[in-house]
């Protein structure tokens, strides 16, 4: 690495220091992309916009094969982690299934547990899709009284659990309040439901929670299947009252028309909140959640959070579901790859580029700006994976095979067995 190094401080960058400050960047992980989202309180269709595509066979079907396969992720990813859950995935015993508006801490202590033996913070995601009192395609913006009092519920209680995470893993919670509430086809009255979601939001977070470990978000989205005329929380909704409730917005940088950049967004968020939080995954034609690549659109949101010196007031977390490859593989490459992208913006010589921008001397810049793209990036990868005991190049692969060959035939046995 001396070679590389010095090729690195003629540019007037340290690599030592860049990848000091990578090693404990936490990269919340998704637990809905090793089984397809299908979580352990219902057993019915995805409902709510979202859609999984692919039968790559060996989907986590238990709390056991998911934690397994999730720990196989790990140990393959380098840096820090957190563990983001959706309200799902709660764990009952068999005489005891409770309903999300009844949900407690209790029913997360396998996952509470599973965060301590591995030192994760959690995240928590109330889950506001795939249930029966989703009423067409509405919860807490239903004109149904009864329908808005169980989303409600379903809330506070979220919080309540969210509040007891961070107790228990003394890191914060981000808790995402993403709701699906839409229409398929143009509405007559689009401030209505937006008025009653408003007010049932107003409810929930009325609730008591830990304000200091506890960061509630709001997310936005354009549309999804079946929700392709309204959404009723979308950019403009969810950013303002963000801004009048001092929670925290979420941008995922799939809940936008395509030619929107993310990227773009975030230095105007950070003047005016005091955190954002990020759902970064690969949309293609619309929010597709591909698996994250390392893309122009992903080095240019890693960019703008390390330019703009908003690392430790950014909440970075990981957000597709692809079922046509290898799940585990699909984690594994999409952390990766934003870590990358994290790693590529932590070596830029960034004091330098926004003084050369200052000064209009843009010839510079531009020479500057190539210039570095062909600096030896791949090498000091390789080296922090080294450092971090995890695996370069395709060795890593190899080990996700031979665990596909021991692993998930198992399953599929099951699976057949239990068809019968």
């Amino acid at each position: 690495m001396k070679k590389q190094k010095k090729i690195y401080a003629s540019y007037g960058v340290d690599t030592d220091a860049a990848l000091a400050v990578l090693k404990d960047i936490p990269i919340s992980l998704h637990c809905w992309q090793g089984d397809d989202v299908a979580g352990f309180d219902q057993t019915g269709p995805l409902t709510g916009g979202i859609q999984v595509t692919g039968n790559y066979p060996g989907r986590a079907t238990s709390p056991e094969e998911l934690m397994a396969d999730y720990e196989m992720a790990l140990t393959l990813c380098p840096g820090a982690h957190k563990l983001n859950l959706h309200a799902s995935y709660a764990i009952f015993s068999p005489d005891e299934p409770v309903d999300r508006d009844k949900l407690e801490p209790r029913h997360f202590a396998s996952w509470v547990a599973f965060a301590q033996k591995h030192g994760l913070g959690l995240d928590f995601n109330p889950t506001f899709f795939s249930h029966p009192m989703v009423k067409n395609n509405l919860t807490l913006s239903s004109p149904d009284p009864t329908v808005r009092a169980f989303w409600i519920a379903h809330g506070k209680a979220c919080l309540a659990i969210a509040s007891h995470f961070a107790q228990a893993t003394g890191v914060p919670c981000v808790v995402n309040f993403w709701m699906p509430d839409g229409m398929k086809d143009v509405p007559a009255d689009r401030i209505g439901p937006r008025t009653r979601m408003k007010a049932s939001l107003d409810e929930i977070f009325s609730a008591p929670y830990n304000h200091r470990l506890v960061f509630p978000t709001i997310e936005s989205k354009v549309f999804g299947i079946g929700l392709e005329s309204y959404t009723v929380v979308n950019a403009e909704f969810a950013l303002a009252y963000a801004k009048e409730k001092g929670i925290t917005p979420l941008v995922d940088n799939g809940h936008f028309h395509p030619t929107e950049a993310v990227s773009d967004k975030l230095s105007s968020l950070y003047l005016f909140h005091d955190h954002v939080a990020l759902h970064v995954t690969r949309p293609v034609r619309w929010d597709s959640d591909h698996v994250v690549s390392f893309d122009d659109e992903t080095r240019e949101i890693a960019k703008e959070i390390v330019a703009d010196g908003r690392l430790e007031k950014t909440f970075i977390a990981l957000d597709y579901f692809d079922g046509s490859v290898n799940r585990i593989a699909a984690w594994i490459i999409g952390e990766r790859n934003f870590r990358k992208a994290l790693l590529w913006a932590l070596l830029r010589p960034a004091e330098r580029m926004k003084a050369l921008q200052n000064q209009s001397n843009f010839s510079e810049l531009l020479m500057l700006t190539e210039e570095i793209k062909t600096l030896p990036f791949g090498d000091v990868w390789n080296h922090f994976c080294n450092s971090c005991g995890v695996p370069t190049g395709e060795i890593w692969y190899q080990k996700i095979m031979d665990y596909e060959k021991k692993v998930l035939p198992l399953r599929e046995k099951k699976v057949r067995e239990e068809n019968r």
